[in-house]
C-alpha cells in the first residue's frame, strides 16, 4: 500500500514537472515571437536609417579631381557607410523623372547640366539622428572648410525614420512585459501545484534541524535544469516558425542569421531559467513558512 503511495506520488510529481516545462516553454515561445519581432523591426529600421542620403555640395573653383580625392578619403570615415561620386549629368537623371525632361533643360542650358558635381553618401544606422547627423556634418565642414561649401540631409524624413519607429518599439517592450508578468504568475502557480506533493518532505526537513537553504538547494537545481529544458524547446519551435516563414517572406532571411539565432536563444535561455529559479523560491517560502498543521 505504502508502495502503490510512492509510486503515484512520484508519478503525480512528474506530471507536475513536465507540466512546469511544457508551461514555461510556451510562455518562452510567445516572449521568442515578440523578441524575434523586436529584432525584425530593429534591422528595417536600421535599413531605413542607412538609406538616407547626405550630399555635399562644394565650391564653384574645385574641380572633379579634386572632389573625387574628398570622396576616396570619406571611404574610409568609420561612421559612413557608402560614398559615391555624383557627375552633372548623374545628378540631372536624379533630378528629372523622364529622359524629356532632361533633353528639355539641357537645351535650355545649351546642352550643359545646370548641377555642379557633388558626393553623396549614406552614413551608417547608429548615427542617423539629429545629434547624429549633426555632429557629421560639423565634422565634414571643419576638415574641408574651404572644400565644402554646403551639406544637405532631409531633416523631416530623419525625424519620421525615429519616431516612427520608436512607437513601434515601446509597443513590442510594453507587450514583452505584460508577457512576462502573466508568465510568471501562471508558471508561479504550476510550479506550486508541482511542490505540493513534496510539502512534508519540505516540512520534514525543516523540523528535523535543516536550513533553509539546504532545503532549497535540490528544487532550486532542478528548476534550472527545467530552464533549460523549456529554453530549448521553446527555441525549437521558433526554429520551426521562421523556417516555415523563410519560405514566404524575403525579410525572415535577410534579418535573421546565426548571431540573431544565438542572441536570441541566449535570452530565451536566461529568462527561462530566472521565471523557473523566481517561481520555485517563491513557492518554497510558501510551504517552509507555513506550520506543519496547514499543511493539511
Amino acid at each position: 500500500m505504502g508502495k502503490d503511495i510512492e509510486k503515484y506520488g512520484r508519478r503525480g510529481l512528474q506530471s507536475g514537472y513536465l507540466s512546469v516545462v511544457v508551461g514555461i516553454s510556451l510562455v518562452l515561445f510567445m516572449l521568442g515571437l515578440v523578441l524575434g519581432a523586436y529584432f525584425g523591426l530593429e534591422h528595417t529600421q536600421n535599413a531605413a536609417k542607412e538609406d538616407i542620403e547626405i550630399d555635399l555640395f562644394f565650391n564653384p573653383d574645385l574641380n572633379d579631381s579634386d572632389i573625387k580625392l574628398i570622396e576616396q578619403e570619406l571611404k574610409s570615415w568609420e561612421n559612413i557607410k557608402s560614398v559615391w561620386f555624383v557627375s552633372p549629368e548623374r545628378a540631372l537623371e536624379v533630378f528629372q523623372s523622364n529622359e524629356e525632361e532632361a533633353n528639355e533643360i539641357k537645351a535650355i542650358f545649351n546642352d550643359q547640366s545646370p548641377f555642379p558635381p557633388s558626393v553623396s553618401f549614406n552614413p551608417i544606422g547608429n548615427i542617423v539622428n539629429k545629434q547624429g547627423l549633426l555632429e557629421i556634418k560639423q565634422k565634414i565642414l571643419s576638415t574641408y572648410p574651404d572644400q565644402v561649401a554646403e551639406v544637405n540631409y532631409d531633416e523631416n524624413r530623419v525625424e519620421q525614420v525615429n519616431l516612427g519607429f520608436l512607437q513601434w518599439i515601446y509597443l513590442f517592450v510594453a507587450i514583452g512585459i505584460l508577457l512576462a508578468i502573466i508568465a510568471f504568475a501562471m508558471i508561479n502557480n504550476t510550479i506550486r501545484l508541482a511542490l505540493y506533493s513534496k510539502r512534508f518532505t519540505i516540512k520534514t526537513m525543516q523540523l528535523v534541524g535543516a536550513k533553509s537553504g539546504f532545503i532549497r538547494r535540490p528544487f532550486l537545481w532542478n528548476s534550472i535544469v527545467q530552464g533549460l529544458l523549456s529554453a530549448v524547446v521553446g527555441m525549437s519551435l521558433l526554429l520551426g516558425v521562421f523556417y516555415a516563414l523563410k519560405s514566404y517572406m524575403e525579410i525572415v532571411s535577410s534579418t535573421y542569421n546565426f548571431e540573431t539565432f544565438l542572441l536570441l536563444f541566449g535570452v530565451l535561455i536566461c529568462l527561462g531559467v530566472l521565471i523557473s529559479l523566481l517561481s520555485t523560491w517563491f513557492a518554497l517560502n510558501k510551504y517552509l513558512r507555513k506550520k506543519l498543521d496547514n499543511l493539511y
